[in-house]
């Protein structure tokens, strides 16, 4: 039996839970992930006793080891979010948790809205309000809400997105005014980084292999330095040939064997081959024969399972478990 990703642990863990401890869980929990763990619960028609035993196990002995560390301490907290998940996500969770200052309603309200619903209620704004609107949005939202757009204020929006260095809290101001209050702000408060080169690239990653081409080709005829920049700061599935063998191997514990199967239908031999190494023998064997056995697939469907597993990529590279430069180590065993 493989282990389960960390979201199938999360969902079971919900549903163990009951409906009054899965409440309590989930209101320190951000949209995505609601979402996430929703769509996880929703596909579990019947689960193995023997996982449930195992989760639970698995939860007990982190409490377990966790229970006389003082968490009531803010300043532990502060430490331990901001080490796991940087600076700017364990902000976001430590103002849900502790109070922190910021009157994010009208933002957060757009997150809890499916991204049809964002894209019907921006598409009519200046191209510049929609980008300063979609670099407060998780990348995947953001990358969703684009797709909604035409062709030619997808453009413009990305443009902007990419050259812009900031929101002053003057534009913070009239945001508001357009979202009902999207984020508070004042003459005192510094200018927010938000946007640029790794904003777009970001959200690019999420984007379709057409979708994204025709959005290259506009900044390339914008800007080929800036556009060159952005493509540097892109991580695609090719790309996962650079990680080092530990890299490798803590990624495919992450991630199904299913998609895994699918995404590696469009990958070069010698990208099956850097993933079959650092699989068990019989673990690449077996690999293998499902890849032969499996019939065509469509692009889009293989597309799609490259961009979940970057988005893996990615959460392992910012919690710092991974490097996305590669070094070339021998693989632990």
């Amino acid at each position: 039996m493989s282990e389960p990703s960390g979201v199938t642990k999360g969902a079971i863990l919900m549903l163990a839970l009951g409906e009054s401890g899965a409440s309590e869980v989930m209101k320190f929990l951000g949209p995505r992930e609601v979402q996430k763990l929703g769509e996880a619960m929703t596909s579990m028609k019947s689960i193995p006793q023997e996982d449930v035993e195992h989760v639970l196990e698995n939860f007990n002995t982190v409490v377990d080891l966790n229970s006389s560390l003082g968490l009531d301490s803010n300043d532990y907290i502060r430490t331990v979010l901001r080490n796991a998940l940087g600076d700017d996500k364990a902000s976001s969770l430590l103002n849900r948790i502790l109070g922190g200052g910021g009157d994010a309603s009208g933002i957060e309200s757009l997150k809890w809205m499916d991204s049809e619903s964002v894209a019907d209620l921006v598409h009519n704004e200046h191209p510049q309000t929609i980008a300063t609107i979609l670099v407060h949005l998780e990348r995947d939202q953001a990358c969703e809400v684009l797709g909604f757009f035409t062709e030619r204020l997808r453009n413009d929006v990305l443009l902007r997105i990419a050259t812009l260095s900031g929101v002053q809290p003057t534009a913070l101001r009239e945001l508001n005014d357009v979202l009902t209050k999207l984020l508070s702000g004042s003459d005192v408060l510094k200018k927010q980084p938000m946007g640029g080169t790794r904003a777009a690239a970001d959200i690019l990653n999420f984007m379709n292999g057409e979708n994204e081409s025709a959005a290259m080709e506009y900044l390339k005829s914008y800007d080929p330095e800036m556009a060159q920049k952005i493509m540097d700061e892109m991580f695609v599935f090719e790309n996962i040939m650079d990680i080092e063998d530990r890299g490798i191997q803590l990624l495919l514990r992450e991630v199904q064997s299913d998609s895994l199967i699918i995404a590696l239908k469009g990958a070069s031999e010698d990208m099956r081959e850097k993933i079959f190494k650092n699989m068990s023998q019989r673990a690449a064997d077996m690999m293998r024969e499902d890849l032969d056995s499996k019939g065509p697939v469509r692009l889009s469907e293989v597309e799609a399972q490259q961009k979940e597993i970057l988005m893996v990529v990615r959460r392992l590279a910012d919690e710092g478990q991974i490097s996305l430069g590669g070094n070339g180590e021998e693989a632990y065993v």
